[in-house]
C-alpha cells in the first residue's frame, strides 16, 4: 500500500503519544508540554493538514516552531516520525495502555515502571494484588484499590472504541484502502457510545483483497476471516473491524442487516414477510424465488415492509418499530442545524483551554446566535471554580467581548450540586444570571437513596436549571452513579427545569432510555456541548445524535430556539 499518510486526528495522536513517553522517561516538562500544545493546535487548526503542510503554514499555529513542525510534515507524509519510533523501541508497548486507566497520568505510570518496572495491565494487576502498589510514593491504598477496580472492569468487556474515535477510524481506513468507497454500519451508524467493533460495508465482492490491505492498516494487525462472508481483522490492542462487501442490487438490504440490532431487523423481516417479501442480507427477493428486487435505496426496502423509514439512531429495537406501525414515529427528530445556540461552555476564567474571547470567535465563525458562558462555581476549586467576586469580574469581560463579536453571549455558570442538594452560588447571584447548568462533581459513590434525596432537593429548586451530565459516568473509566432515575424525573418535571444532553464523547448522558423517561414527562432538553476548548464546539455533533436515538424532536429542544426565546425559556428567575 505505500506510505500511509495520517490526517490532523491520527498526527495530534501522535503528537500526544510522544509526549506521554517523554513523560514517562522524565524528559524535560516544557519538551514534554510543547507536544501536547502542539497536538492541541492541530485540532482547532481550521482546514486540512494537507494545505498547512503543502503551503507550509504549520508555524503560524500557536505553540508549533520549526522543529515541531517538521515532525508534523514527517508523520503527516509518511505515518512516521524517528522519535516515536524510538521511543517506542525503549519502552514497553503496555505504558500507553496503563495511560488509559483513570488515576494514572505520564507521572504516575512513570513512578510505577521507575520503582516495579509495571509495564503492562498485567504487571501493573500482579503488583495491585500483591499490594506492591499502594507502596510507591504518590500512591496509597485506596488508589491502588480503584486501580484494580479498573482492571477488572476493562477486562470484563471486550476492546471497544468511543464513538468519536470509531469515526476516525472508519475514515482512515478508507483512505487506507485507497478510496475503496465504504459506507458506515454497525453501532456505529446508530452513533451508539461505545462501539465494540467497527463495521464497513464496500460496494464490491472482491473480499479477500481487501482483508490483506486491511491487515496492513496498522503493524501486528492479524486477519481472522477472510471467505464469502466477509473480512475480519484484529487491530493490535483487540479491537475488531468487520468488512463486508455487496453487489449494487443487494447495497440496501446489505446496509440494513449490518446497521440495525438483531430485533429491529428480525421485526422488519417479519414485516416484509407478511407482504410476501423474503428479506435477507443479500436482497428482497419475491417469496417463491427469483431474482432480486432492485432497490433504489433503505427507504424503499421499509415501504416494502409498510413502514416508513426508520432514521439508523432508532434502529435499537427500542419501541420504534411499533411506533412507525402506529403512525408515531416522529418525522421530526432535531438536527443539528435546527440547533442554534452553544450551551455548556468554559473558558480559561475556570479549567477552559482559550480564553472568553477565543470562544466566542469560533462560536461566530460557526454561526452560531448565542453561546453560554457556564465556568465552574466555586466548590470546583480543583477545575478554578470561580468566587462570588470572579464571577462578577467575568460579567465585566463578557460585555466587553461582547462588543467584539456578533454572538450574542449569555452569563452562567456550571453550578455544583452540593452534597445537601443546594447549589454552589446564593440565590441572589443565581437569579442574576442568565443560564444556569447543575451537575454532581463530587461525592459519585453516595448509596442510591442518598443520592435520589440529594439530586430531588436540587431539581426541586424554584430556579430553572439544566441537570449537566445527569448520571456522571465517564465512558469506558466510570460507571455511572446510583440514583432512582425517574423520582429525580418526577421532582424535576414538578419545578423549573431541564435535562441536559451532553455532547463530551465521554458523558453523552442522559441516554437515549433516560431522555426517553424526560420526554414522557414533558421536561424540555437541551444540547450541549460542554466544550473545554474551541475544538470542542464541535461535540454538538453527538449530542444531537444522542438526542436523536432518545426520540427527541425539534420542539422538544430549547436551544433550538431563538436568542430571545432560549433566554426566556431558561432564565434562572421566574419571570414577574
Amino acid at each position: 500500500m505505500g506510505l500511509r499518510m495520517l490526517d490532523k486526528a491520527a498526527v495530534a495522536r501522535a503528537l500526544r503519544e510522544i509526549g506521554a513517553l517523554l513523560e514517562v522517561k522524565g524528559e524535560n516538562p516544557f519538551k514534554v508540554r510543547a507536544y501536547a500544545t502542539g497536538a492541541r493546535a492541530l485540532e482547532e487548526a481550521v482546514g486540512g493538514l494537507e494545505e498547512l503542510v503543502a503551503h507550509k503554514r504549520l508555524t503560524e499555529l500557536r505553540g508549533i516552531g520549526e522543529a515541531l513542525a517538521k515532525k508534523i510534515t514527517e508523520l503527516h507524509l509518511t505515518g512516521h516520525t524517528a522519535l516515536l519510533d524510538r521511543l517506542r523501541g525503549e519502552l514497553p508497548t503496555g505504558l500507553l495502555e496503563l495511560l488509559e486507566l483513570p488515576d494514572l497520568g505520564p507521572r504516575k505510570v512513570a513512578a510505577l515502571y521507575a520503582a516495579l518496572k509495571v509495564g503492562s495491565l498485567a504487571e501493573l494487576e500482579a503488583a495491585c494484588r500483591a499490594g506492591l502498589v499502594q507502596r510507591v510514593p504518590g500512591f496509597g491504598a485506596k488508589t491502588e484499590e480503584r486501580l484494580l477496580e479498573a482492571l477488572l472492569l476493562r477486562a470484563r468487556r471486550r476492546p471497544q472504541l468511543l464513538l468519536p474515535d470509531a469515526l476516525t477510524l472508519a475514515e482512515e481506513l478508507s483512505a487506507h484502502l485507497g478510496g475503496e468507497p465504504l459506507a458506515l454500519a454497525g453501532s456505529a451508524r446508530r452513533m451508539a457510545e461505545v462501539v465494540e467493533e467497527l463495521v464497513l460495508l464496500a460496494s464490491t465482492e472482491r473480499k479477500a483483497p481487501l482483508a490483506a490491505d486491511l491487515a496492513a492498516f496498522r503493524p501486528g494487525a492479524e486477519v481472522l476471516e477472510a471467505s464469502g462472508a466477509g473480512s475480519r481483522v484484529r487491530l493490535p490492542g483487540g479491537f475488531e473491524v468487520r468488512l463486508h462487501g455487496a453487489p449494487r442490487e443487494a447495497r440496501a438490504a446489505a446496509l440494513h442487516h449490518l446497521t440495525g440490532s438483531e430485533g429491529h431487523c428480525r421485526k422488519v423481516r417479519a414485516l416484509a414477510r407478511e407482504r410476501g417479501y423474503h428479506l435477507t442480507p443479500h436482497g428482497l427477493f419475491r417469496q417463491g424465488g427469483g431474482e432480486p428486487l432492485p432497490l433504489e435505496g433503505e427507504g424503499e426496502l421499509y415501504a416494502r415492509a409498510g413502514l416508513p423509514l426508520i432514521p439508523p439512531e432508532l434502529r435499537e429495537d427500542a419501541g420504534e418499530i411499533e411506533a412507525a406501525l402506529a403512525g408515531e414515529l416522529p418525522a421530526d427528530l432535531v438536527r443539528e442545524e435546527d440547533v442554534r445556540g452553544f450551551v455548556h461552555c468554559h473558558t480559561s476564567w475556570s479549567d477552559g483551554r482559550a480564553t472568553l474571547l477565543e470562544m466566542a470567535l469560533a462560536a461566530d465563525a460557526l454561526g452560531a446566535e448565542y453561546l453560554t458562558v457556564t465556568d465552574h462555581s466555586r466548590s470546583a476549586a480543583y477545575a478554578g471554580g470561580l468566587s462570588v467576586d470572579r464571577l462578577k469580574a467575568q460579567w465585566e469581560e463578557i460585555a466587553k467581548v461582547q462588543e467584539r463579536v456578533r454572538v450574542r453571549l449569555l452569563r452562567g455558570t456550571e453550578a455544583d450540586i452540593t452534597e445537601d442538594g443546594a447549589l454552589d452560588y446564593p440565590d441572589a447571584v443565581l437569579e442574576a444570571l442568565e443560564v444556569v447548568v447543575a451537575s454532581v462533581h463530587s461525592r459519585h459513590r453516595m448509596g442510591e437513596r442518598e443520592m435520589t434525596e440529594r439530586l430531588v432537593r436540587a431539581m426541586r429548586l424554584p430556579i430553572f436549571k439544566i441537570w449537566g451530565h445527569a448520571r456522571g459516568r465517564l465512558l469506558l473509566e466510570r460507571e455511572p452513579f446510583a440514583c432512582r432515575l425517574e423520582e429525580v424525573l418526577d421532582a424535576l418535571a414538578g419545578s423549573r427545569g431541564a435535562v441536559e444532553v451532553n455532547g463530551d464523547p465521554k458523558r453523552l448522558e442522559l441516554d437515549p432510555a433516560g431522555l426517553r423517561l424526560a420526554r414522557a414527562r414533558g421536561i424540555p432538553v437541551v444540547l450541549s456541548v460542554d466544550a473545554h476548548a474551541t475544538s470542542a464546539l464541535t461535540y454538538l455533533r453527538f449530542a444531537v445524535a444522542t438526542a436523536r436515538r432518545g426520540g427527541v424532536r425539534r420542539g422538544e429542544v430549547l436551544n433550538a430556539l431563538p436568542h430571545q426565546a432560549f433566554l426566556k425559556a431558561v432564565r434562572p428567575a421566574a419571570s414577574p
